[in-house]
């Protein structure tokens, strides 16, 4: 059912839309306990002092507190049904929509079930739980959010481990880690022995590491009968994750269905990222009920612009217009200003104007992360997928068209908790005739060195990947039999392109290992250099500061020298004021140098 629908607002120029009722399921945050540690007796009022059997300590009141809040979850009724599935099964698929509460409930069940099985590792130590994300921002803000339902503290009983920082110690039960972090600490504990239970959560988001992760603890687990395993995903294509293990047992926790009401233009829109401003104010300015705003967009460069325009067009209204805070997120953005998405909305004026916060979000906030209180989304229907070119032999990151899965998954961030609306910046016949059913998996589109490596170091044999092979022959990283060489082995450690290992360790025979330090952690983190729109002309003078005649990576060197100085002196929000001053991103730099 579809119906036609003109929108126009002064003084700012409107897209038209046409519009269908599409419903959409959508889902809560989620939670329950195990037997020992009963929040049931809890809620019921009981005189006796309960402690957490983590800590020893009493609960506090904010433990109560966010106890009620995740009995109203999906998935909180389904606790027991788990558990059950959970101790007949070696290998269990769970389906659950994005914001169900999977994440943040499941693992707990998990730590339940590990703890009261008392499982030990080979060494007497004791065993804990790993639950898996593809971001480092999910696995950061998903670990804080339990450690306060569980009543610990972060990094102690409950911690989180990405890419040059681990939160956790020896008495950490519970464990988010992103995938690429688990394949790390598999070549060293080739049987995962330090977990009972390994949860491979955003499954189907098909990521590199993930893939891995799935083909390893599938042998893991014909070794070790007594690791459990739980895959979890957000759409209901689980049937490939089943039959891959074996037929595993499903166990699907369905959302709240609350109506999504999808706008798409008439026709194609030029500029998506203008489209977004307009369509943004369109919404503060036109929809009278409460609710905040997510947009989806590709990257920092964009998502920076549109923030600053935004705030412009809102800011030249004048102040009978209702208060609309733009929040920035995408994965480089500081922890403290991650936040930012979880603080609530500004109040309505004096005169009733609706304040409204708007998060402008990379796909991150497609499926990892629930944000409370968006009621409208805006999709320009793109986002930045890396794509390798074997015939080059470079892999870049290219602004593409988003699947028809990934669109279905934005539009339900509209309808979480109420009714909401999906403005679609591009046509009903795209969506339906040139999106892709679901994304291309990464391990289809990506350079495969570093994963043969790895697997090498895993002691898998049995790989035909020829050119990659040959890559890491001609590095010197497999001897003549095709085995893992010493040097490879060394290489293998490193969480980087064979290229860069090997450029690594080959520094230390010609003395320049500081400046191919800088330059391999240069080459780690997301582009630095930037250009804003406004002042594009300013970036590139900066740039030429520091460019090399004898090219890319000696002109990296130079911008690390330059600018290392002035991160150490300056704050965050300093950093973030004369980035176009030094024409490059000093968050970026400052990650360098952390």
């Amino acid at each position: 059912m579809s119906q036609k629908a003109r929108i126009d607002v002064k003084p700012v120029k409107i897209p038209r839309w046409s519009a269908s009722t599409h419903a959409d399921e959508v889902s809560s945050n989620v939670g329950n306990i195990d037997a020992d540690n009963n929040p049931k007796a809890a809620a019921h009022g009981s005189s006796e002092v309960i402690r957490n059997p983590l800590t020893g300590l009493p609960y506090s009141e904010s433990y109560f507190q966010f106890l009620e809040k995740r009995k109203h979850l999906p998935i909180f009724e389904y606790h027991d049904k788990f558990m059950e599935m959970l101790r007949q099964s070696q290998i269990l698929v769970l389906v659950g929509e994005t914001g169900s509460g999977k994440t943040t409930q499941i693992p707990q069940w998990c730590v339940d079930y590990v703890r009261l099985k008392g499982a030990l590792t080979s060494k007497g130590g004791r065993r804990s739980v790993a639950c898996t994300q593809p971001r480092r921002v999910a696995a950061m803000s998903v670990a804080a959010r339990v450690a306060e339902e569980m009543d610990v503290s972060l990094g102690m009983e409950v911690g989180y481990s990405i890419r040059f920082e681990d939160c956790s110690s020896p008495r950490t039960f519970l464990k988010y880690l992103t995938d690429g972090m688990l394949l790390r600490e598999a070549m060293s504990d080739p049987l995962l022995d330090s977990y009972g239970v390994v949860i491979l959560d955003e499954a189907h988001e098909r990521t590199l590491a993930t893939d891995i992760l799935m083909g390893l603890i599938k042998e893991v687990s014909q070794q070790r009968a007594d690791l459990k395993v739980v895959v979890m995903s957000a759409t209901l294509d689980a049937g490939k994750f089943q039959q891959y293990f074996n037929n595993a047992p499903l166990m699907a926790v369905p959302g709240r269905t609350f109506p999504v009401e999808i706008f798409y233009t008439p026709e194609a829109e030029r500029d998506y990222v203008d489209a977004t401003v307009r369509t943004v104010i369109q919404i503060h300015l036109c929809e009278e009920v409460e609710g905040d705003i997510l947009v989806f967009l590709t990257g920092q460069e964009e998502i920076e612009e549109v923030c600053k325009r935004i705030k412009k067009e809102v800011d030249n209204l004048g102040p009978e217009v209702g208060e609309l805070r733009c929040i920035p997120l995408y994965s480089t953005l500081p922890p403290n200003m991650q936040q930012k998405i979880f603080e609530l909305p500004p109040e309505k004026r004096p005169n009733g104007a609706i304040g409204r916060k708007c998060v402008v979000s990379t796909n991150i906030a497609e499926t990892s992360l629930t944000i409370d209180g968006v009621v409208f989304v805006v999709d320009p229907g793109f986002s930045k997928q890396k794509v390798y070119n074997p015939r080059i032999r470079v892999e870049s990151l290219l602004i593409s068209p988003i699947s028809q899965a990934s669109a279905m998954q934005r539009a339900g961030r509209a309808g979480r908790t109420r009714p909401g609306k999906c403005f679609r910046l591009y046509t009903e016949k795209a969506f339906h005739e040139d999106m892709i059913p679901q994304t291309y998996p990464e391990i289809l589109r990506s350079n495969l060195g570093s994963v043969v490596l790895e697997l090498k170091k895993l002691g898998v044999e049995d790989l035909t990947l020829m050119r990659a092979l040959e890559m890491l022959n001609y590095l010197g990283a497999l001897d003549d039999d095709g085995e893992l060489s010493p040097l490879g082995s060394i290489m293998a450690e490193f969480p980087l392109d064979p290229q860069l290992s090997k450029m690594l360790i080959a520094s230390c025979d010609y003395n320049c290992s500081n400046e191919i330090l800088t330059i391999t952690a240069m080459l780690s983190v997301p582009q630095c250099f930037i250009r804003p729109p406004e002042a594009r002309k300013a970036a590139d003078e900066a740039k030429m500061r520091y460019a090399h005649i004898d090219g890319d990576h000696l002109t990296l060197l130079n911008t690390m020298k330059t600018c290392s100085g002035v991160t150490i002196i300056l704050s965050t929000t300093e950093i973030l004021k004369m980035q176009t001053t030094f024409g490059c991103s000093l968050v970026e730099l400052w990650i360098v140098l952390d």
